[in-house]
């Protein structure tokens, strides 16, 4: 059974990423030593097989994007593949800029997190105490339930890119009919997320991404993380490709607010980043940078059961046990593009690429490659000091 996938740019976890990484953690071993470029020479496995040449291998052809890997807080290997751009000749590098989809949801849980570090919330806060009057039927929902999908609120309100501000999100995700009573039942909730980031507003006082700049990037040293304070120049900004290979243009090409998308789609999706930044993000989570130890138990403890699925959910965070320990992931996909991340908590190893173009194609398919493109970059990882 799948998470719910929706339309466009909004990402939902799928089962696909449950077969993905229950390989990730067969093998043990120490990360290479630190590499970055857009084809560096990774870790070898056993065999003698580098993370490159493996890619190279397992990759289909046509595929665009970049993958990074590390250890604790080692980098193993960085490099793109194929193309950022095309019509330019731009090619997939660790510097390229991509919209990480749902990923942004463990941005959004991190904030609400810090908050409540900050004695400004409780996670068992009723909404109602941020967001205003709030009808009977979703009286009763807390800021945990929206955490863990499980508020019963609807998927989406519409298009990504549709022109909502954020009164109007409000007003229709309040006005909206309860798929069950909240508490009740795990429902994938794009729209909960987006009333986080309200709430991070309503309780900081500052904007949702300015927040999350100040007391996560910034203290993370992820500085090309965000949707419009970064700055990027424009041609390292990825551009996504149908499942034709038609270029649907740069995340920020599409309706956007002056300060960042509208708000179908902010708070739950549309953060752009780089590989390297995400290494950053691993790394911070890893220590006490941008949450205390207790803060971070409480992002990655398993919280719910997803229906049809061995994974339960934290905070914006897909969990799973395994016999070697708990493994943390989540992943964003759209027609356009495709996301993963993924975290083993006993032994450090980050896996975490994108890829810029369709991932459903009559040629290729990097949906069903995505279980081996992970495992076998875990893999080689683990197998450097064999």
């Amino acid at each position: 059974m799948d998470l719910p996938r929706c339309h466009r740019t909004r990402a939902a976890v799928t089962a696909l990423a449950v077969l993905l990484i229950l390989g990730a953690c067969d093998e043990k071993g120490d990360a290479g030593p630190p590499t970055t470029g857009s084809a560096p020479a990774g870790p070898k496995a056993r065999d003698g097989e580098s993370v490159a040449d493996f890619l190279h291998r397992v990759l289909p052809a046509g595929a665009g994007g970049t993958v990074i890997a590390a250890r604790g807080d080692e980098l193993a290997y960085c490099g793109g593949f194929g193309a950022a751009d095309r019509a330019a000749g731009t090619p997939a590098s660790c510097r390229t800029v991509y919209d990480v989809m749902s990923i942004t949801k463990q941005f959004t849980a991190a904030a609400i997190l810090k908050l409540e570090v900050m004695g400004r919330l409780r996670v068992s806060d009723r909404i109602g105490r941020f967001l205003g009057p709030v009808p009977e039927d979703k009286r009763d929902i807390t800021i945990e339930q929206l955490l863990t999908h499980t508020s019963g609120l609807v998927e989406g309100l519409g298009d990504d890119y549709d022109r909502v501000s954020r009164d109007e999100l409000v007003r229709r995700a309040l006005a909206s009919r309860p798929q069950s009573a909240p508490g009740d039942e795990f429902h994938y909730s794009n729209t909960g997320y987006s009333l986080l980031a309200v709430i991070v507003e309503e309780v900081s006082g500052e904007g949702y991404e300015r927040f999350l700049a100040r007391h996560l990037f910034g203290p993370a040293g992820m500085d090309r993380t965000g949707y419009v304070l970064p700055r990027w120049p424009r041609h390292l900004i990825a551009v996504e490709y149908d499942s034709e290979g038609r270029s649907k243009g740069r995340p920020v090409d599409h309706p956007w607010a002056t300060d960042g998308p509208y708000w179908n789609l902010r708070g739950n999706g549309g953060m752009l980043s780089t590989a390297e930044d995400m290494f950053r993000w691993h790394r911070a989570l890893a220590g006490n940078e941008v949450l205390p130890e207790r803060a971070r138990q409480k992002l990655f403890a398993p919280r719910v059961r997803v229906p049809g699925l061995d994974d339960s959910y934290g905070y914006g965070w897909a969990v799973r046990e395994t016999l070697d320990g708990r493994i943390v992931w989540h992943n964003g996909g759209n027609d356009w593009s495709l996301a993963y991340l993924t975290r083993s908590l006993h032994d450090g190893v980050l896996v975490s690429w994108v890829s810029n173009h369709a991932h459903r194609n009559g040629k290729w398919n990097l949906e069903d490659q995505a279980e081996e493109l992970t495992q076998g970059v875990a893999d080689r990882v683990r197998s450097e000091d064999r």
